[in-house]
Parts: structure tokens; C-alpha cells; sequence
């Protein structure tokens, strides 16, 4: 594993969250539309997300103990950080882009049924 992808799967998710808020909320979204596209990609709940803060879970576990990755990520297309989300191969750092797009999403005003692709 690469040095990036090390950092990126050692960071806490709890480091992170502050900054997605603050980006949907700039945007004027709020933190609930953030937790519920949270919960919709990964199947946690607001106790297990309280729970992952307090414990500064890292992302590698965050998402590798998910209760349930949506099986609709896979209509999860097109391009963040300079790469397509459907053709990156490592599993957790695709997961990592599925919800930095579907926060993106979020802060561009697109409709959350959308965004949670219904």
C-alpha cells in the first residue's frame, strides 16, 4: 500500500467530519442531510456515528465494520478528486470517494432523492 493510501485509511473519520459539515453548511445544507446521506451509504445510525466520533474510528475501519454498504453505490459515477469513483480499485479508498461525492452532491443543491439514488 502506498504511503497516501496509508494516511488516508489511518485518518480518523472523526477528523473529517467537522470539514463536511462545515462544507454542506456553507452551502446552506445541514448536518442531518449530511448524517442521513451517511447512514444511507453505510447503514450506520446516529448512535454508531456518535460512537465512531468518540472513538476517532479510522476510516479503514469505519467502513470495513459498515452494517451495510448501500447497494446502490454502484449508480455512484463520475469524477472527484480528479478521478472517476467507478474506476478507482482500491475498495476503501472508492468507499472514501463515494461519500466525498455524495457530500459534493449535497453542497451543489442536488434534490437528496438524488443524491441517494432513488
Amino acid at each position: 500500500m502506498n504511503s497516501n493510501l496509508a494516511r488516508v485509511y489511518k485518518m480518523s473519520f472523526a477528523s473529517v467530519y467537522p470539514h463536511y459539515i462545515n462544507k454542506v453548511e456553507r452551502k446552506g445544507k445541514t448536518k442531518e442531510e449530511l448524517d442521513e446521506i451517511i447512514f444511507w451509504l453505510t447503514g450506520y445510525d446516529m448512535p454508531a456515528l456518535q460512537q465512531i466520533l468518540t472513538d476517532k474510528t479510522d476510516f479503514e475501519t469505519f467502513f470495513n465494520q459498515a452494517p451495510q454498504l448501500n447497494p446502490n453505490v454502484t449508480k455512484i459515477t463520475g469524477m472527484i478528486c480528479g478521478y472517476r469513483v467507478e474506476e478507482i480499485e482500491d475498495d476503501i479508498m472508492r468507499k472514501v470517494r463515494y461519500l466525498d461525492k455524495l457530500v459534493d452532491e449535497l453542497a451543489k443543491g442536488k434534490k437528496m432523492e438524488k443524491i441517494l439514488r432513488q
